[in-house]
């Protein structure tokens, strides 16, 4: 691993799930300066006690990024999960800008996994436009295609037990999930060492497919969990009769038709190259999660 890179390091949606793991990393390293970047500053008092420069700052509001990216430093562009049409593109376009301007030296940024046109992921557009725009600035970056949260599977797992089956559209397909720590890991080391302008796939050390998750949750809870494919309109229907909106169920269901296309299918070593350390299994991390899994945690 190469010699840390001197800050600022620059953390937006520090409130969030992943940002607030990257600073957690950050921190665990002694990188200095850190700056946070959220919308709701008043969430981070904690951080401001260990030496943290918490900054409030909106994607949606260009005028105040400026004065959020004061002072330039290395920024990780964390992708906002706004899933209206045309809103999350806008955000990432003013986010960049802002980078611009402020003389930031090099972008993190966290895209997906092959998001090129053929991907039938609803806003897989949004990232490749993201990458684009980033590539444009000149500034030297590092694309972190994040294939699918592991961490999701905690929800669907305990759904699936309570059914008695996992139910999915994924076919026979199969994804490299990787786990919210491990892209957390990822992406401060990215922030600290890498250099020039690369692309990375961040994903777990293999593929699974919906028939591997439902056996490793059958010895999670030592009940028989089937894998039961089902189309993409039955997916959808049930989603939408348990409260889902419409456009949200065809958002969440084309994740199970990228599967089912192998456009998820990838499993890479730049987790372990990045941060010195093999990423977590999906069999490992159910295994950790049992309480989360079966309803008790």
């Amino acid at each position: 691993m190469s010699k840390a890179i001197n800050g600022p390091f620059i953390v937006t949606g520090a409130s969030g799930q992943l940002g607030s793991q990257v600073i957690e990393n950050l921190l665990a390293r002694g990188a200095a300066p850190i700056v946070a970047i959220t919308r709701t500053p008043n969430k981070l008092a904690a951080l401001l006690e260990r030496g943290v420069d918490v900054r409030a700052g909106d994607f949606n509001d260009p005028a105040a990024l400026g004065t959020a990216f004061e002072g330039g430093g290395r920024l990780l562009i964390i992708s906002t999960d706004d899933l209206e049409p045309g809103k999350r593109l806008a955000a990432h376009r003013n986010a960049v800008s802002a980078a611009k301007k402020a003389g930031v030296s090099h972008i993190v940024y966290t895209s997906l996994t092959n998001p090129d046109e053929n991907s039938p992921i609803g806003f897989a557009a949004d990232h490749r436009e993201t990458e684009v725009l980033i590539k444009q600035t000149g500034i030297s970056h590092t694309i972190l295609r994040n294939c699918l949260d592991a961490d999701l599977l905690l929800m669907n797992g305990q759904q699936a037990v309570g059914a008695g089956a996992l139910y999915a559209a994924a076919g026979a397909g199969k994804a490299g999930y990787v786990t919210r720590a491990d892209c957390a890991r990822a992406a401060a080391a990215a922030l600290l060492y890498e250099t020039g302008s690369t692309v990375r796939d961040v994903t777990g050390p293999e593929t699974v497919g919906q028939s591997d998750i439902a056996a490793i949750l059958s010895e999670v809870t030592g009940k028989e969990i089937p894998y039961v494919p089902i189309t993409r309109d039955a997916l959808v229907s049930a989603m939408v009769g348990n409260g889902l909106p419409e456009f949200m169920a065809d958002v969440f269901s084309s994740f199970d038709m990228a599967i089912a296309e192998g456009c998820l299918d990838v499993a890479t070593s730049d987790v372990e190259e990045l941060t010195g350390h093999e990423p977590q299994s999906v069999r490992d991390f159910l295994l950790a999660n049992t309480a989360a899994v079966t309803g008790q945690g």
